[in-house]
């Protein structure tokens, strides 16, 4: 069995000028690997906050590096500069919103500005691209709400088999008649 690619990008001006580290990557990075025990290897990119780049990048992960999992960090809130749903949007065939409403409702237990947040979710092609905030302890949060549903969601567009740990998250797929 191959390994499955997953896109990791960090969306940060700062962090792809090298003015700070990007944590934000790293945590998805870290999070992935306490969830899998299946192989899977990260296809790591830190990009500006601009949506042409934004768009190239999450073309170039699904059509060309056939990531079946593409996850970004960063460029979700409300500045003039957070273009990610945008640039993800307009790459994806479909969107997949209950994504972004289930992120959001699990944020608001911990912050009221999780209303500010704008992830969201979509399929471009064989791959699922979400959308996560940027602070790496939202990143977990988000993560640890929505991907019980990924392993599944990718069985469902004939992707790679994604074995969980249970005793960290548990993947719901519908039993077999």
């Amino acid at each position: 069995m191959s390994k499955a690619k997953i896109g990791i990008v960090t969306v940060s001006d700062r962090a792809s000028a090298g003015i700070y580290e990007d944590i934000s990557g790293q945590a998805i990075i870290d999070t992935l690997n306490d969830y899998l025990t299946s192989a899977w290897e990260p296809v790591y990119q830190v990009i500006p906050d601009e949506q042409d780049v934004i768009e190239h990048t999450l073309i170039d992960l699904a059509d060309n590096h056939n990531c079946s999992l593409i996850v970004t960090t960063g460029g979700t809130g409300p500045a003039k500069r957070d273009v990610t749903p945008e640039a993800t949007e307009a790459v994806c065939d479909r969107m997949m919103p209950g994504f972004g409403e289930l992120m959001r409702a699990e944020s608001l237990k911990f912050v009221p500005t999780a209303i500010l947040s704008r992830q969201t979710a979509g399929l471009r092609g064989d791959s699922l691209i979400i959308n996560l905030p940027g602070k790496p302890k939202s990143i977990r949060e988000c993560l640890d709400a929505v991907f019980p549903a990924v392993p599944y969601c990718i069985d469902l567009m004939d992707g790679p088999f994604l074995v969980c740990d249970e005793n960290v998250i548990k993947p719901f797929r519908p039993k077999q008649k």
